[in-house]
Formats: structure tokens, C-alpha cells, sequence
């Protein structure tokens, strides 16, 4: 019988070192504690290679891939698979602009080129807990239920409904400590966080459901004190995605290939929910903190811009999350076309009160009120292309998985 084989992946576009010298650690206690053979799969698009290279040299199954090999390989499956618009599915695997789902499709279809069963994401901006005197791993939680039919799990508390229990368990994750995940925790005493943060609640929601949202929404979970564990189908709401897991979904759907849009790799998270799939939600939380170069002008103006791209995409994913019941990657993608057919105007009063909300906080954030107002029609075509291009690449997905799984990494 062949062992169990699982992918940890960082995507990475900055130094990273400190961060991956912590994966590595995690590789290896993954492969000390389980029969399990892990690879330590990271996709670099940084220009600190050669640095990254000697501290992964420290984990026993390394693939590193810079843009030029990773883009190789997908031409080689593009071939393959021989799908309908093989330039268009390429560019939305690996675009020019920066994509949080479109690097984690990469992983998934690399994963499956591996023969792995399972994805481990992990972020850049990322390390792990201490508790007395041990490093906590996720890990440790995700190898102890993926994959396994959900009633042979152990959790400290199960939820989960009997007619759930004979399915495997498709996802483990937990949150994190630290820095709020999106960076907007210096305006959150302003008057105008509220304004800004609720924007992402789903039309229709109350004033009392906006408030609770933007109450909880980035801001994470308490320490480590001891295992904790829920089998349940997961709320989203609890987790996050540099601390997730997946067995057999990430072959079913990928993740909107969205630019510049933080967010948009969450999807298959809100589909497990909506699925009813089982999941293991535990307390095994990373430590999130921020980089110095998303505090500098540039980096500020860049990730504001990809909060207002996320505010304004929620608009197409509220509509597909309020219709999804299935995995059946058919299904969503009729939903995803569904949610373009929308009248674009409500979208249009969102941009406004976003530029309004921005306009309002002030100081350095009358810049971004700026170029919202400045780029708003290109935002709003944006966000509505990107999900006519997220049911193209869900329609060519089965085959781009069949054919990685018969495609060698390297070349």
C-alpha cells in the first residue's frame, strides 16, 4: 500500500526567509510524527532566490520553482489537456498581476503532478506558535483527519450531523494570532472603520448583521492553550486561508484567479460550507504579522486598491455563496455565469460609498479615494470579467488536474 504523500506550499513574492525556515521545521516534524511523505512545495516569484534555496536545502523532499519553471509546467499540461482557450487559461494561471488564488491553483495542480493527497497552505508572512517550549504545527491537526471518513476522526467535540459521517473530511484549517489579516487595524478607533468594512456584507443584511460582521471580520482567534477540535462543516467565518488544508476538493474546483484582489482565494472554503462537506475546525493558529513594504506609500497604495477590489467582487460572490448547495464544479460554474448577469448599478453605489468611506478616514487615505474614483470604471469591469474568466477556468479544470497528474514537474 502506498503511503500517504502531502504537499506544504508557500507562495511567496518577497524575502521570506525567516518564514520558510519555520515550514521547513514544520515539513519535517510532519514526516517525524506521521506515515506520511511530505513535500515542501515553494513558488517563488521574489528576486531572494539564492536565499530562500539555502534555507529549504534544511527539508528532505523540496520542490522550489521560480515563475520561468512553474510557467513550464503549465504549458506542458496546457498541451496536455488540450483545452478550448489554452492562452487565456494560462494567463489566468499565472498572470502578470498579483493573484492569491491564481498561485494556490498552481499548487493544486503541482500537488497533483506530485501524487499528493493532500494541499497544506501556509503565507509568507507567517510563524508558528510556541507552547511550552514546542512549536505549534498545523499540521499536526490537518494529517489527523484529511482524507479520513468523517466518523473515524477524533475531535474534542463532534458536530457533525449523521448523514455527514460516511464522507471524508475535505478540509482542516484554524485562524491566527497577531497582526488583523487585512491591514487596515491602525483606522479601526476611526468612525469611518465601520463604513468601510461593512461595504463587504451581502446586500439585504441589517444594520445589527453588519455590525456583527465588521466586529469580527480580520480579526482573528485567542492563543494556544492545548488541542482543541471541532468535526463540523466549518463556518468560514473561522478560518483563514494561510492556515488551511484540503483533500480531494482542490481536484474538484479551483480558486477565482482574481488580480489584485485579496479574498479571492477563500472560495472553496465557502464551498465545503455550503456542500455540507465535513471539515475539522481547529485551534492550531498561526502568528500573522505585516511586512515593512506593505507600510511603505507604494505598498499601502497597492493593498488598499486590493481591498476596494474585494469590496467590489463581493458582489458576484454573495450571489453565488446565497445559491451554492454542491460540489459539482457544473453547478458553480452556472452560478459563477449566473452572478455576471446582475444589473451593474448596486455595484456602482458600492464604488461610490467605498471612495466616500476612504475619502472620510483621511490622511493617507484620501490617495486611495483618488485613484478609486480615478480607476472605478476599470474596478468595476474588472470584478465582473474576473468571474466570467473564474467559470472558464472551472469548466477546463477536471482536464488541467487529468493531465498535471500524468505530467512530470521538472523537464
Amino acid at each position: 500500500m502506498n503511503r500517504r504523500k502531502a504537499c506544504l506550499v508557500v507562495p511567496t513574492n518577497r524575502e521570506c526567509t525567516a518564514t520558510l525556515a519555520e515550514v521547513v521545521a514544520e515539513a519535517n516534524y510532519a514526516a517525524a510524527h506521521f506515515d506520511v511523505d511530505v513535500v515542501l512545495l515553494v513558488l517563488d516569484s521574489s528576486d531572494h532566490f539564492q536565499e530562500h534555496a539555502r534555507i529549504l536545502a534544511g527539508a528532505a523532499d523540496v520542490r522550489h520553482l521560480d515563475e520561468p519553471r512553474q510557467r513550464n509546467f503549465l504549458q506542458r499540461v496546457l498541451r496536455r489537456a488540450d483545452p478550448a482557450k489554452p492562452d487565456l487559461l494560462l494567463d489566468l494561471m499565472l498572470p502578470r498581476a498579483l493573484s492569491y488564488g491564481a498561485c494556490t491553483n498552481r499548487a493544486f495542480l503541482i500537488a497533483a503532478a506530485l501524487g499528493c493527497d493532500s494541499v497544506h497552505r501556509r503565507d509568507s508572512d507567517l510563524y508558528f506558535q510556541t507552547y511550552r517550549g514546542e512549536k505549534v504545527f498545523p499540521i499536526h491537526a490537518e494529517l489527523s483527519a484529511l482524507g479520513r471518513p468523517a466518523r473515524d476522526v477524533r475531535a474534542t467535540e463532534d458536530r457533525l450531523d449523521e448523514s455527514r459521517r460516511d464522507l471524508p473530511v475535505v478540509m482542516a484549517g484554524a485562524s491566527f494570532v497577531g497582526s488583523m489579516s487585512v491591514d487596515i487595524e491602525d483606522i479601526r478607533a476611526h468612525e469611518a472603520y465601520y463604513d468601510l468594512v461593512s461595504l463587504w456584507a451581502a446586500d439585504g443584511s441589517t444594520e445589527a448583521e453588519k455590525r456583527a460582521l465588521v466586529e469580527e471580520s480580520f480579526t482573528g482567534s485567542a492563543p494556544f492553550d492545548g488541542d482543541h477540535s471541532v468535526l463540523s462543516v466549518v463556518d468560514p467565518m473561522r478560518v483563514d486561508m494561510h492556515n488551511i488544508s484540503f483533500h480531494g476538493l482542490h481536484e474538484k474546483v479551483p480558486l477565482p484567479p482574481a488580480t489584485d484582489t485579496i479574498g479571492s482565494d477563500y472560495f472553496l472554503i465557502h464551498v465545503a460550507d455550503k456542500a455540507g462537506l465535513p471539515g475539522l475546525l481547529h485551534n492550531r493558529h498561526i502568528v500573522n504579522f505585516h511586512t515593512a513594504e506593505r507600510k511603505s506609500d507604494v505598498g499601502f497604495l497597492a493593498y488598499q486598491l486590493r481591498f476596494a477590489k474585494f469590496i467590489l467582487s463581493m458582489y458576484y460572490l454573495h450571489f453565488v455563496y446565497q445559491r451554492l448547495t454542491t460540489d459539482d464544479p457544473a453547478g458553480i460554474a452556472a452560478i459563477v455565469r449566473e452572478s455576471t448577469w446582475q444589473p451593474r448599478e448596486p455595484n456602482e453605489v458600492k464604488a461610490d460609498l467605498l471612495e466616500a468611506a476612504y475619502r472620510r478616514l483621511g490622511g493617507r487615505f484620501t490617495q486611495v479615494a483618488d485613484l478609486v474614483r480615478e480607476r472605478r470604471e476599470t474596478l468595476l469591469i474588472e470584478a465582473r470579467r474576473d468571474m466570467d474568466d473564474y467559470a472558464v477556468l472551472i469548466d477546463a479544470w477536471a482536464a488541467l488536474i487529468a493531465a498535471a497528474r500524468e505530467t512530470p514537474v521538472d523537464e
